[in-house]
């Protein structure tokens, strides 16, 4: 069959630079012996070369064209290509123990392939890929940035996190509005959190749904107005100050001084 046609319902941008997709594929090189996902192949332009590199590969794909072109041009992927959605699939069904995720990855579930890692993180060692550089910068923020935000956060509790280069618009056809960029993840040594797990993901929500302010005040919804807790030094930041160390801290702080029922009082993410 021809070539597929990018679709913009699915976000599809296709990526014409095949050093670009060979450098993408490149960021695997130290996991040559963990079994690959790779997330919306297209017309496999980056699977090509982690077919070349000899990576024990499976394509999620759900634009249905491109699956029957991934058939004929990729004999080798035969049984390895599952036509579906990677955020309703439960990964574990595919690999059971360890397992890296890859792609070239579309820009209007980014943010939604990552959180979906986060689920997995116990079985994923390491992430890589491309997606929109806003976003990318987002993950790979430190503190004190104006990118520094909930993903950022949530995502560096449990990963190394390095932004590895930029990537034009005019590599792409469709070529995007955006530029885009190359981003690897690798699973760091913390093995459980030092404090309650769920409540720590409230709080990071919670105090960026007003990033402007102190802690003091965007922490009100799980604290109260009249907290004694408030007299710790902490509550004088705004949250893009906070390490991820510090969220830890704040989060057990949080739990001790909590007014019964507040992490269930309906916190609204904001981004």
């Amino acid at each position: 069959m021809g070539a597929v046609k990018p679709k913009k319902f699915l976000g599809q941008h296709f990526l014409k630079d095949l050093d670009i997709a060979r450098k993408i594929a490149d960021t695997l090189d130290d996991f040559m012996e963990t079994p690959v996902i790779e997330v919306g192949p297209g017309m496999g332009v980056l699977t090509q070369y982690l077919i070349e590199k000899g990576h024990d590969l499976t394509v999620v794909e759900i634009d249905r064209d491109s699956v029957p072109y991934l058939h004929e041009h990729y004999p080798k992927l035969r049984g390895n290509i599952i036509e579906g959605d990677f955020l309703q699939m439960k990964l574990t069904d595919i690999y059971p123990d360890k397992f890296c995720v890859i792609g070239n990855y579309p820009y209007n579930i980014s943010s939604q392939i990552f959180f979906k890692v986060l689920e997995y993180k116990d079985h994923i060692p390491c992430c890589s890929g491309m997606l929109q550089k806003e976003v990318a910068e987002r993950i790979a923020s430190a503190p004190g940035k104006k990118a520094y935000g909930i993903l950022s956060v949530l995502l560096q509790v449990w990963y190394d996190i390095e932004y590895l280069f930029t990537v034009s618009e005019n590599v792409f056809d469709p070529p995007p509005k955006v530029k885009s960029a190359v981003i690897k993840l690798v699973r760091n040594k913390r093995q459980k959190m030092e404090c309650n797990e769920r409540l720590f993901k409230t709080v990071v929500k919670t105090s960026f749904n007003h990033r402007r302010k102190t802690l003091r005040n965007s922490m009100k919804p799980l604290l109260g107005k009249d907290n004694e807790i408030y007299s710790d030094i902490i509550f004088n930041k705004r949250p893009e100050q906070l390490s991820v160390e510090d969220f830890v801290y704040l989060t057990s702080l949080t739990e001790k001084y909590m007014p019964a029922g507040a992490e269930n009082a309906g916190i609204r993410r904001k981004e």
